[in-house]
C-alpha cells in the first residue's frame, strides 16, 4: 500500500528561484536563506520519496480571471515549467504519476470534495521553487528525483477556501493515498506564504511573531491552525498571507501527532518571510 511518510511546508518566493538560476545564492543577502535548506536537501536524499503530492497556487499562468478553480488536480503525464514573462525557469519538466493521481481524483471526489481535473497544465514558480530548494540545482535536461502530483489551490481570487476546508481536504487525500495498492513512499508538500503584502499602503508587511506562532501550530496544534479565519489572515499577515491555508492541506494529510525534524524561518527574502517545516509521521 502507498504510505504518506512526511510533510514539507515551504515558501515559494519567486526571487529564490531567480537567485538559484542566476548563481547568486552565495551572496550575503541570500546565504542565510539557503543555509536553512542544507539540512533539508540532505534529508531529501536520505528519505527520497517515490511521489510528491505538491499543493501550490498558480500565479495567473495556467489560469486567469476567466477560469479560477478552487482545487485543481494535475492528472497529466507531465507538466511544463511556465513562462511567467521572462522565459521558463531552467529546470526539468515535471513528470506526474497518472495512476495515483487518477486514484486520488476518484477517491476524493467520491469522498464529496469537488476537484477540477487538469489533463494539461503548465506549472509556475509556486511548484518549481519548492522543488528546487528541497532538491538543489537540477539540470533542465535531467529529471527531478521523483514524480509529482500537483494540486493548485485558489488563493488569488476571492473567495479562497477556508483553512478548515483545506485541512479536511488533506485528510481526504490521505485516505486516498492510503487506499492505493502499490507500495509507494509519498510526501506531501504545502507551499506559499508566509506573511506578505505586495501592494497598497501595507506593501512589505511581515509579521514575524504571527508567522512563528503559525509554525508552532501547524506542527503541533493543526486543528487550532485550521480555524484561523480569512479576516485574521488578512489583518495579521497581509493580502497574500492567505497562501498559508495550503500548508493545512499538507498537515491534514499527516498523522495527528508528528515529529518536527527541521524548521527554518528567515526575514527577508525579496519582500516576504521564508518559512519551512519538515514533519515526519510516527509510524
Amino acid at each position: 500500500m502507498a504510505k504518506v511518510t512526511a510533510g514539507v511546508a515551504v515558501s515559494h518566493v519567486p526571487a529564490i528561484g531567480v537567485a538559484m538560476d542566476t548563481g547568486i545564492t552565495e551572496q550575503p543577502y541570500w546565504q542565510p536563506v539557503f543555509k536553512g535548506f542544507e539540512f533539508s536537501r540532505q534529508w531529501m536524499k536520505d528519505n527520497k520519496p517515490d511521489v510528491i503530492f505538491l499543493v501550490y497556487n498558480d500565479h495567473c499562468t495556467a489560469f486567469d480571471a476567466s477560469c479560477i478553480p478552487t482545487f485543481a488536480l494535475g492528472c497529466a503525464a507531465e507538466f511544463t515549467p511556465a513562462d511567467e514573462g521572462w522565459g521558463p525557469r531552467p529546470v526539468p519538466v515535471v513528470k506526474g504519476h497518472q495512476k495515483l493521481a487518477s486514484h486520488i481524483a476518484q477517491s476524493v471526489i467520491l469522498d464529496e470534495f469537488d476537484l477540477t481535473i487538469m489533463n494539461e497544465m503548465d506549472v509556475d514558480h509556486g511548484l518549481t521553487v519548492p522543488m528546487s530548494v528541497m532538491f538543489g540545482e537540477v539540470d533542465k535536461d535531467a529529471e527531478w528525483p521523483c514524480l509529482v502530483i500537483p494540486l493548485a489551490v485558489n488563493v488569488v481570487q476571492y473567495p479562497a477556501p477556508t483553512g478548515n476546508r483545506c485541512y479536511q481536504l488533506g485528510k481526504a487525500i490521505r485516505r486516498a493515498i492510503d487506499s492505493y495498492p502499490e507500495d509507494l513512499n509519498v510526501m506531501v508538500f504545502g507551499t506559499g506564504g508566509m506573511s506578505h503584502q505586495l501592494q497598497a499602503e501595507r506593501a512589505g508587511l511581515i509579521n514575524a511573531e504571527w508567522d512563528k506562532q503559525f509554525l508552532d501550530d501547524v506542527s503541533q496544534n493543526p486543528v487550532k491552525a485550521s480555524q484561523i479565519t480569512h479576516l485574521e489572515y488578512l489583518r495579521e499577515t497581509g493580502s497574500e498571507g492567505i497562501e498559508m491555508v495550503m500548508w493545512l492541506v499538507m498537515r491534514g494529510a499527516l498523522d495527528e501527532k508528528v515529529t518536527e525534524v527541521h524548521r527554518h524561518y528567515h526575514v527577508p527574502a525579496s519582500n516576504t518571510a521564508v518559512g519551512h517545516l519538515i514533519l515526519e509521521n510516527h509510524d
